[in-house]
Order: structure tokens, then sequence, then C-alpha cells
């Protein structure tokens, strides 16, 4: 399914990911998009990162940059990225922005996320 005309060229969404106890926690982020997919940099020690571990449903809404939800939100699905694909991923994100390219912003936790949309 293709992303949504009013995520595409954003430069922050907001994605809400759910606890075990289905409470929504959303979260302001960098992404970039690619071939219908949107790609998220985290840590693997982030509560977002544990909550799509175990549950891949989230939602997804253009925002600024403190969170504020801008626009209508979008169901969708989180998956994360084998280290095969980081590449791409990471290709993407520096090319959209520029201070991912600063080293000691890297961690050796940091994860790749792929969003679909449902």
């Amino acid at each position: 399914m293709a992303i949504p005309s009013e995520i595409r060229g954003q430069s922050y969404i907001c994605l809400t990911t759910f606890r075990k106890s289905g409470v929504a926690v959303p979260t302001p982020v960098w992404f970039s998009e690619a071939n219908d997919k949107l790609y998220v940099s985290t840590r693997s020690d982030s509560g977002k990162y544990k909550r799509i571990r175990n549950n891949s449903r989230v939602q997804i809404a253009p925002c600024n940059m403190r969170g504020k939800v801008t626009g209508p939100q979008f169901d969708a699905s989180a998956r994360i990225l084998p280290l095969q694909d980081w590449p791409a991923a990471q290709k993407l994100m520096r090319r959209k922005y520029w201070l991912t390219r600063l080293s000691f912003l890297w961690s050796k936790k940091n994860e790749y996320l792929e969003i679909s949309m449902a």
C-alpha cells in the first residue's frame, strides 16, 4: 500500500507504538522513505524498539519536532530490519538528514525499523 500524501516529504512523523496493556505511546521520529516503505533509526534499548518487537502494530501521523500531530493518523505495521538491509536504510536517512552523517550520533545499539502501511 502506498505511503499517504500527508506523510510524504514531512520531516517528522509521530510513531505510535503500543504497550502490552494496549496503551498507545507516541514518539516523534525522523524517517526516510522508499518503495512505499518508511525507515526509522532507533536504539535497541529504546521503549519503541521493545514495543515493536512485541507488537508490530503501529500508527503514524505527520507531526512537528515536538510531536504535535499536524495531520491524520494511519494504521501501519513495523518490523525490525535484518542487518543486511541496514546499508540501504542508512543511505536514505543520511541523504535526508545531514545530522545522521555525524559519527558521534551513531551508537552500536542503533537499529533500523521498516514501516509498511496496513
